[in-house]
């Protein structure tokens, strides 16, 4: 009785944590490390409870193992642009909460398990999910910035290739100054000639990188190498660069696209239903049969 309890909490709480998470995501485009690191220890305490009560450590050591597992695969897709460095701390948080299949036979609901730990489902779902979350976003964006009321002519080659580079380069970007910049902001492309400022970047070895530019104006630029944008000392030191004159009061920066929701309603997805990709492989056997 007492396994089926935490159980239920473990759900109920990791639920809760994801959906604050995508709260904050959309509202201000970054999940704090609080919010994930307490549902991190909260997961790693909760299965060392589940193994003392049952005296077996299958439970904390399974917490673990997931914990790394997950974290190691989602840093590797971090580095390849795919979601945010907060997104790569959540889903580690709920692969150390729930690193098993979901077990809740006393709810009567039977989700379609996989055959890898439960916070890859989380992850594929997440991923298969996203793209509405993508679309609506997007729509969002085109409608506040009214993209299209002084050029009705780009709705109906929306979908062409001129018609999405102009999207991306109309609401996709935009010019912050150097001031408000803030940690997992995406730089953009920022052009200069200052030999001092390669230095200064390559003593922090952070997220942004050096390239030499192709531009008979400027000789390097630098940006964010991936979705996880700045960290708080490139913040720092950016800043104190624009005091020194060394670049300008503005800089370009990506809008990030909330992933956070699309792994709440993965979780969700995961929890109640099942492993998608599962299901998937499923219903295509039964039919090839």
């Amino acid at each position: 009785m007492i396994i089926n309890a935490i159980f239920l909490i473990q759900i109920i709480i990791t639920i809760l944590f994801s959906i604050s998470a995508s709260i904050y995501d959309i509202k201000k485009n970054i999940v704090p490390n609080r919010l994930n690191y307490a549902l991190l220890f909260f997961g790693l305490v909760s299965n060392l409870i589940l193994s003392l009560v049952t005296t077996n450590i299958k439970f904390i050591l399974a917490s673990l193992i997931s914990m790394v597992i997950t974290y190691i695969v989602t840093y590797m897709l971090w580095k390849l642009n795919i979601w945010g460095g907060g997104d790569v701390k959540l889903f580690t948080a709920i692969a150390a909460v729930i690193p098993f299949g979901i077990n809740i036979n006393f709810l009567n609901i039977f989700p379609q398990l996989s055959i890898y730990p439960f916070s890859f489902s989380v992850v594929i779902n997440s991923i298969l999910v996203s793209f509405p979350f993508l679309v609506i976003f997007v729509a969002h964006l085109v409608c506040e910035n009214e993209l299209f009321d002084d050029n009705v002519d780009f709705l109906v080659n929306i979908f062409n290739i001129e018609g999405l580079k102009y999207i991306k380069n109309s609401i996709l970007n935009k010019l912050v100054k150097v001031e408000d910049l803030k940690e997992g902001m995406i730089v953009n492309d920022c052009y200069f000639n200052n030999e001092d400022i390669v230095v200064l970047l390559d003593e922090i070895n952070g997220n942004l990188k050096v390239y030499n530019s192709k531009s008979n104006d400027f000789k390097y630029y630098f940006k964010s190498q991936s979705a996880g944008g700045i960290t708080d000392r490139e913040v720092w030191q950016l800043k104190i660069m624009n005091a020194q004159n060394l670049i300008s009061d503005d800089i370009s920066i990506k809008i990030a696209f909330p992933f956070t929701p699309a792994i709440s309603l993965g979780l969700l997805i995961a929890i109640f239903y099942g492993d998608m990709m599962m299901i998937f492989a499923k219903n295509v056997f039964l039919v090839v049969r």
